[in-house]
């Protein structure tokens, strides 16, 4: 909750750091509002915001104006779009999902050479039927809160959507088709007699991958990466958090969350349309 409290509180910490403060703008009365700042950079602004977060509790952005509404999204799917890793998942069907759930943590955490480590893992289940995939989705897989909402308000106002995943087509493909995502993209899993072979169908979808996908939609439109958005949580992430207009870390790792211009703590995934101005009646569910 965004409370008036919380709202005098930020005005005093703008006004204190130097910022001339404008208007409020409830973007929805007691969860998101606008704070109009004035003559304070922008660098210095974000520092005052980061305490504010960690004092109140709450998601606070300092963003330019410009190019507010994006254009573009390019979303990771694990622990972002949906709440779970889906090959930690699948790892339960053989009783490794520890050991494989670590592997994916420090991946995650840009310890380990993703490629690498989504070898490592994929190998642990060759020989699964792939009727444990069809488990997984059914009773793992579930949308983050806010996930159908945000794409289908942004599908809505003209912006491309796209689901760029370190994971699998088996899940992206009825994920993106659950919440209404453009295009996705993701890695394929090889499966032979109906079993998975323990290896992953070339070329691998990685860091790069995922830089070089919002960069090849942030071309087609006007404004190009100012008018993209990224979201993300982990390591793989960061490339393309980066290189967009506007990246944002979802509940993140923390270099993600260092890498992003706005990190996402508290709020569920709506949040990413009241960082682009969207009040909750301009939503689409």
């Amino acid at each position: 909750m965004v409370t008036e409290a919380a709202i005098d509180a930020a005005h005093a910490a703008f006004a204190e750091a130097g910022a001339k403060v404008g208007a409020i703008d409830w973007l929805n009365p007691g969860i998101a509002a606008d704070i109009e700042l004035f003559d304070l950079p922008l660098a210095h602004a974000r520092e005052v915001g980061h305490r504010l977060s960690d004092a109140l509790a709450i998601d606070v952005a300092v963003q330019p104006t410009a190019h507010r509404k994006k254009k573009l999204l390019v979303a990771d799917m694990d622990s972002t779009i949906i709440t779970v890793e889906c090959i930690d998942e699948i790892a339960d069907m053989v009783g490794l999902k520890e050991k494989v759930a670590k592997i994916t943590e420090a991946a995650m955490r840009g310890e380990l050479d993703f490629i690498g480590a989504l070898k490592e893992r994929v190998a642990m289940l060759k020989g699964l039927d792939v009727a444990a995939l069809d488990k997984v989705y059914a009773e793992r897989v579930r949308l983050t809160p806010g996930a159908r909402t945000l794409i289908q308000t942004m599908n809505a106002n003209g912006a491309m959507t796209v689901l760029v995943s370190g994971g699998f087509t088996f899940f992206t493909d009825r994920v993106a088709a659950a919440v209404g995502f453009k295009v996705a993209r993701a890695n394929t899993l090889e499966i032979k007699d109906g079993k998975l072979t323990g290896k992953v169908t070339p070329p691998i979808v990685d860091s790069a991958t995922k830089k070089a996908t919002l960069q090849e939609f942030a071309a087609q439109i006007d404004g190009g990466v100012a008018a993209a958005l990224a979201l993300g949580d982990g390591a793989n992430d960061i490339p393309m958090i980066e290189t967009a207009g506007l990246g944002v870390a979802f509940y993140a790792k923390p270099k993600t969350a260092a890498a992003a211009d706005v990190a996402i703590r508290y709020g569920d995934l709506t949040a990413v349309l009241y960082l682009q101005g969207y009040k909750r009646e301009d939503f689409k569910f």
